[in-house]
């Protein structure tokens, strides 16, 4: 055997040499910018930091923006005795704020625990809750009825409604976190926080197939079947086109904490988790046949005579075919430890938007809190609606067309 093939052999010490050398040598190719930093994802990065959403538009931007790797909500309260003027000041103040943040750009007087950070694909999507429109003096549409009680919910009221909420994704969590601390101390005087919860996705990058559809905590696609901007109809569902002037370009946020009961599921088979959801857990394809985006075959039938998606299967009770209705679902995990009792506080928050709550959240939620063998599985712990009015144009600011008509 040649010297070259000869096995070499490494002591403790010569191999803590050669790793630490490695590691200075890598640090150095970093510096220098070499093929090091393909190691580390560093052109990805600045590419997912730079990444931008317009905050103008017809609509708010948040309600069409891709998936983020990061969701936090907020729900604000006014304080006692606030008036119309210092609520539109907040408005005002809001959105000029936004427009510089989602551009990646400081607000005044901001020394910034963001500073170094792109935009990262920040949005800010702002809504009006019955609440704040009665304290305004403003006609509260039918949309807003509030949301009825469900069978095993368990909802808890101090993390409940709110009269502005406010949706923040991005794909940094540094940069949602300093856009919420930004918005709360602008609000300062005029609005306070009333609750506050965080969520994520999958970051970009991450899943093997670009683009693929998220998994929940459940370990399922999660977002398959949502209507897409291109399809017939989707803008005289998922925007209230038919409502108040001011909501014109809008739509009505339903945003619900559904813990997921983990440890039950667990104890499941995968193949009983695939009945009760409907489709396969690999592949996200329906049990009655296909690829993940195949249309259900709600009439297909096993061998055995069986349905192959059975009667009480999520997808089956939630299909539009079944419900006649649709919304736009955003979703974000959350895992927040452990409970008292062992179980994890774990679950999704869930955001729908359509444009009547009635006839789309509240139909949905009937149908699958009676016949949806999902449920055992799953709790509703917050509830809350919102009125998301239009987008704005590069002068106007959120809730223009309302405060004007006040």
């Amino acid at each position: 055997m040649s010297p070259e093939s000869t096995p070499r052999r490494f002591s403790r010490r010569g191999l803590l040499a050669a790793t630490s050398a490695a590691g200075v040598a890598a640090v150095a190719g970093a510096v220098a910018g070499d093929a090091t930093a393909s190691i580390f994802g560093g052109e990805r990065a600045r590419q997912v930091g730079a990444r931008r959403i317009p905050f103008d538009g017809r609509h708010q931007a948040g309600i069409l923006a891709p998936p983020a790797a990061h969701g936090w909500f907020a729900a604000f309260d006014v304080v006692p005795g606030v008036t119309v003027g210092q609520v539109e000041s907040l408005m005002r103040t809001w959105t000029r704020d936004a427009r510089l943040m989602t551009a990646g750009e400081p607000v005044a007087g901001d020394d910034s625990m963001a500073l170094g950070h792109g935009p990262s694909s920040l949005t800010i999507t702002v809504g009006f809750g019955p609440s704040l429109l009665r304290k305004l003096d403003a006609a509260v549409q039918a949309a807003l009825t509030p949301i009825p009680a469900f069978p095993r919910d368990q909802l808890d009221r101090e993390r409940s409604d709110g009269d502005i909420g406010v949706l923040l994704t991005a794909d940094d969590a540094i940069v949602v976190a300093h856009a919420l601390r930004a918005l709360s101390r602008t609000a300062r005087g005029t609005a306070a926080v009333r609750w506050q919860m965080s969520g994520f996705n999958a970051a970009d990058g991450v899943t093997v197939a670009q683009g693929a559809t998220p998994r929940n905590l459940m370990g399922q696609v999660d977002g398959t079947g949502n209507p897409k901007p291109s399809d017939p109809e989707f803008d005289a569902r998922i925007f209230a086109d038919d409502g108040p002037a001011w909501m014109h370009g809008g739509s009505y946020l339903v945003f619900r904490r559904i813990r997921m009961l983990l440890d039950s599921w667990d104890t499941l088979s995968r193949e009983r988790q695939e009945q009760v959801i409907g489709r396969r857990k690999d592949t996200g394809a329906p049990l009655s046949g296909g690829t993940e985006f195949t249309p259900f075959d709600l009439d297909k039938q096993n061998p055995d005579g069986g349905l192959a998606i059975g009667p009480s299967a999520h997808v089956r009770q939630a299909a539009p075919a079944t419900s006649g209705t649709w919304i736009l679902r955003k979703g974000f995990s959350y895992f927040d430890g452990y409970r008292a009792d062992g179980a994890p506080d774990a679950g999704l928050l869930f955001l729908a938007f359509q444009n009547d709550p009635r006839h789309g959240f509240t139909r949905i939620q009937q149908r699958l809190a009676l016949a949806d063998e999902l449920s055992r599985f799953i709790v509703h712990e917050s509830s809350a609606l919102f009125a998301v009015p239009s987008g704005t144009d590069p002068h106007g600011y959120i809730g223009q067309s309302l405060f004007a008509a006040l």
